[in-house]
């Protein structure tokens, strides 16, 4: 996520003009199209569900965690984050949030109960922790990409490399699971803790990542060249990358569709719903969902 950065991405990848050109994928329902849910937010992000099929989402600038369950109502979730972007669910239940106040990434339980589990490497405090993905097994994944933050006491990293850490189940410090990145951003991966996607918004690629007996990455091979936000995988093993709407590429890295979305940005998004076929969106101040034929992957 980057808040008012998404402008000049865009006019970085020549504009949304293009959407228009490109065709649904196949994975969309019949007659579906993107529908705004609402629009009374800053700027929507981190995307999640949980095994119900309620829907958590952050509105980083309001620093608050929502919820739309799934008899499409909204309540506040938690309110003071600490500037919680991206989120994931964990196999107990607790939310996993990239809190960019004090650059942690924190575990959130089902009444709001917030635990610290990093705010450091080496002693150094973290970049600014973006977007993140829990393996089967409980480890964890996390982007740590530097954007300058208004609220911020500093102007410039303590740690000069942007990377991915891992955090072992049951350990407090992460390793760095892969580092040849400009800047990561969006991560996921399969259900069967095999592969992880990473987004190098800043490099314009996606890349996929086998896992390691330790967790670490290894054999990165290209998927797109496309400046990516958040990602998502459906059942299928299809890929979708935000940014100018949504692109869909396949396993072998095949674009087989776009999905236009009436905003300047689309940040991330996530499969959902009782079903877990409804692909929910967040992109700026709004917060979408489209139904699909298939279901949720990651």
């Amino acid at each position: 996520m980057r808040l008012r950065f998404y402008s000049t991405l865009l006019l970085c990848i020549g504009g949304i003009h293009a959407m228009a050109q490109d065709s649904l994928p196949p994975t969309v329902a019949e007659n579906a199209r993107p529908e705004l849910i609402s629009k009374q937010f800053a700027f929507t992000e981190g995307p999640v569900t949980d095994k119900k099929g309620n829907l958590y989402f952050t509105d980083q600038p309001n620093d608050k965690i929502w919820k739309y369950n799934t008899r499409g109502q909204f309540s506040v979730f938690l309110e003071k984050s600490g500037r919680s972007n991206g989120l994931y669910m964990d196999p107990k239940g607790n939310i996993i949030a990239c809190a960019d106040e004090k650059d942690e990434l924190l575990s959130i339980s089902p009444k709001g109960k917030i635990k610290i589990l990093v705010n450091n490497f080496g002693g150094h405090r973290l970049n600014g922790p973006n977007d993140v993905w829990v393996a089967p097994n409980g480890g964890i994944y996390f982007t740590d990409p530097y954007y300058q933050r208004d609220y911020w006491d500093r102007k410039q990293p303590d740690i000069k490399e942007e990377r991915v850490y891992y955090l072992a189940p049951g350990t407090k410090i992460p390793v760095i699971a892969a580092a040849d990145f400009v800047k990561p951003n969006g991560i996921i991966g399969t259900r069967d803790g095999k592969l992880v996607y990473v987004a190098d918004i800043n490099g314009g690629k996606v890349y996929r990542y086998d896992v390691n007996k330790d967790g670490t990455l290894s054999g990165q091979h290209l998927m797109a060249s496309k400046t990516t936000d958040g990602l998502a995988l459906d059942s299928e093993g299809n890929l979708y990358l935000c940014g100018s709407g949504i692109t869909v590429i396949n396993k072998e890295g095949q674009q087989t569709g776009h999905i236009p979305i009436p905003e300047g940005w689309t940040a991330n998004a996530c499969f959902g719903g009782k079903d877990n076929n409804i692909l929910f969106i967040t992109a700026g101040k709004g917060l979408y969902m489209l139904k699909m034929k298939v279901k949720g992957g990651e």
